[in-house]
């Protein structure tokens, strides 16, 4: 009797702390595939249970964490409002989005000192058919830092990359190819402030516009392409400023279109409907030709000529 009146008291006060206990942690990493499944929550999405979705997935990785992909899958869209990495490196890992955006990113809660958000090495695909593609690629609405790495983001009715951040920002796009958008590819339309973008070794191909940038933002482009696109290659409002180095602007309608700042060196503008608009500016070591009609004549020099190189 002592032994069952022991085991009965000791149950009692287990309870309460085993009831009070949370149901799952949240884990650094977590993993999804192809084959996963979002009931897989006990085991915090691990590498032997993975989730199917990165929506399964984000909501048992810890802030600043990381979801990876196990193997080629589709993961569904979401939207992320914490610090996060997803990367699908070495693998077929992608988004299909019909009639809703790819990913979302809205970073306001606190504390996420970082606010960080990292999207590397997969497809987010709008598919592009009436009536049911996806609106915008990828949407950041509120972040400090976005990282776009190896990514290829198409067929969405509006924008691969729309920026409307409130808040000044970083943007960071390398090694990326964004297509066949019905907007602008890579939009950079932050207000509230002085928001910076770096724009590296990317693709902007047969969208309206390769790339625009908004009033008070501030856009490197290197080694990039900015082809095909019907509108413009390079678009910049006033009081943008845009340098573009190393790069190709060809096939678009206007290549470069000025109405703010834009800085070019060492680059292509050819085989456009029109050269340039507006007031762009050359460093004197641009190749300029083969345009329909050649546009504007850039300030600082002729595109011949090594004038503004220091």
């Amino acid at each position: 009797m002592r032994r069952i009146a022991i085991f009965t008291l000791l149950a009692g006060v287990l309870v309460p702390v085993l009831a009070s206990a949370p149901a799952h942690a949240q884990a650094t990493r977590t993993w999804v595939s192809g084959i996963g499944d979002d009931n897989n929550t006990v085991n915090g999405c691990s590498r032997t249970a993975p989730c199917k979705t990165f929506a399964g997935a984000i909501s048992l990785t810890d802030t600043n964490g990381e979801i990876n992909c196990i193997d080629p899958g589709g993961f569904g869209t979401l939207t992320i409002t914490k610090s996060i990495t997803i990367d699908c490196t070495g693998t077929l890992g992608g988004i299909v989005a019909a009639g809703a955006n790819g990913i979302t990113i809205n970073l306001t809660a606190s504390p996420d000192p970082l606010k960080s958000v990292v999207l590397r090495g997969f497809n987010i695909n709008g598919a592009g058919n009436a009536g049911q593609a996806g609106l915008k690629g990828v949407s950041i609405l509120s972040a400090a830092v976005v990282t776009l790495e190896d990514m290829v983001i198409m067929n969405y009715t509006q924008q691969g990359v729309s920026d409307t951040r409130t808040v000044p920002g970083k943007l960071f796009i390398r090694n990326s190819v964004i297509r066949n958008n019905g907007g602008t590819g890579i939009s950079i339309a932050a207000s509230g402030g002085t928001n910076r973008a770096s724009i590296e070794n990317v693709h902007s191909i047969n969208n309206a516009y390769g790339l625009a940038a908004g009033n008070g933002n501030q856009v490197k482009i290197t080694r990039s392409v900015l082809s095909g696109n019907s509108a413009a290659g390079v678009v910049a409002d006033s009081g943008a400023l845009v340098g573009v180095d190393g790069s190709t602007i060809n096939f678009n309608g206007n290549g470069v279109q000025s109405a703010g700042t834009i800085r070019l060196s060492n680059t292509d503008v050819s085989y456009n409907t029109n050269g340039m608009t507006g007031s762009p500016t050359s460093f004197g070591n641009n190749r300029i030709y083969d345009n329909t009609t050649a546009g504007v004549t850039p300030s600082v020099g002729a595109a011949s000529t090594d004038h503004g190189q220091q």
